[in-house]
């Protein structure tokens, strides 16, 4: 597992996600009749309220940018840890479709659980701004309020991620003195309830296209002997190849089941084939005349013309089938008194060694 390289910024995506909710603050100043005298858009930096509070008290220099001003939002990642109330079983898996090919079926593992701690500061020299940010804020959070988050690209993966307000502490330094500006800080904690997904499979190898299941006439593990054996196949339920096995020579009707084609030679009883939308099983060939079962596989029965060309359903088919397509099933049913067992490492039956008790 370790040493194999995928990255899909979910971290990164999550405190983004998180910084975009409050990009669009206003602070407004009042005239004495009540009018605005002005409006502020409040700016907000990922980074530690530090940083920024350093930057407050620098002292004008002209060969440096001008000092920031407030009030001023920052934000920035303080914790990690796993969340173990959200956990899920760890080969749980589920199907998703591939966002550059949707006819390819990814098997993904269910992500992992984690906590991110993000702390938001809200820096003000003047109380009333401070309050005017706060109060825009807090109503929104009850305590949590649920974000979309595009967590993996490759497979659309979106979650809503509850953003959770923890804590709201409050400092001012309003009492250091008359050489250091006053600065309001509130500091308001939030847990994002967010998912780590491992390594994405570019490959759709995994998924079950055959199911064999062999029963015994006693629970005796150790000298029971097979009786019957049960096959499951995954069918293609349509043409994918185009193969033009044959073509008819008469127009058919919806009521039809006796027809002529062109060519039977590749043709097989009891096999099937499609005509334009319609698959059809075929019963009987007699020469060139066939006899089949219409509308296969919930396919529309549908009239067919002169000329129509009639390709096969087949195993070839199959191997083409689309995870994403709807496929039909081929069973099967064998007898055996023969005493051996099926050999998953061989994959072919072998003879059983019977143990006396």
């Amino acid at each position: 597992m370790l040493g194999t390289y995928y990255y899909h910024e979910i971290i990164r995506r999550t405190i983004i996600a998180f910084g975009t909710l409050f990009n669009e603050i206003d602070i407004h100043h009042k005239k004495p009749d009540g009018s605005d005298f002005s409006v502020i858009r409040v700016p907000i930096a990922y980074g530690p309220t530090e940083k920024f509070l350093a930057r407050l008290e620098q002292k004008p220099d002209l060969r440096k940018r001008v000092a920031i001003t407030l009030p001023r939002l920052a934000f920035e990642m303080v914790s990690i840890r796993y969340d173990n109330s959200r956990k899920v079983s760890t080969m749980q898996t589920f199907k998703a479709l591939s966002t550059t090919d949707n006819k390819i079926v990814k098997k993904v593992y269910m992500p992992v659980p984690y906590n991110l701690g993000i702390r938001l500061s809200i820096m003000a020299q003047y109380n009333d701004d401070a309050l005017q940010i706060v109060e825009q804020i807090l109503p929104i959070f009850q305590p949590a309020f649920n974000l979309t988050v595009d967590l993996v690209s490759s497979i659309g993966e979106r979650r809503d991620i509850p953003m959770v307000l923890d804590n709201i502490s409050f400092k001012d330094n309003y009492d250091s003195g008359y050489d250091e500006k006053r600065t309001i800080i509130y500091d308001l904690d939030f847990t994002a309830k967010t998912y780590l997904f491992g390594p994405i499979p570019d490959s759709t190898e995994g998924f079950i296209k055959k199911v064999q299941v062999d029963y015994y006439t006693d629970t005796n593990k150790v000298n029971a002997s097979r009786q019957l054996r049960y096959v499951a196949e995954a069918r293609a339920v349509q043409d994918y190849n185009e193969d033009h096995t044959s073509a008819l020579t008469q127009d058919i009707d919806t009521n039809v089941t006796q027809f002529t084609v062109s060519n039977t030679t590749s043709l097989v009883v009891n096999t099937y084939i499609a005509i334009d939308d319609e698959e059809m099983l075929i019963k009987s060939i007699d020469g060139n005349r066939l006899t089949v079962l219409r509308s296969q596989d919930g396919t529309k029965v549908a009239s067919h013309i002169n000329g129509t060309y009639i390709n096969l359903v087949n195993n070839l088919d199959t191997e083409l089938l689309p995870q994403t397509d709807d496929f039909g099933f081929s069973d099967y049913i064998y007898d055996y008194g023969d005493g051996k067992v099926y050999s998953p490492t061989k994959g072919v039956d072998v003879w059983k060694r019977i143990l006396k008790i």
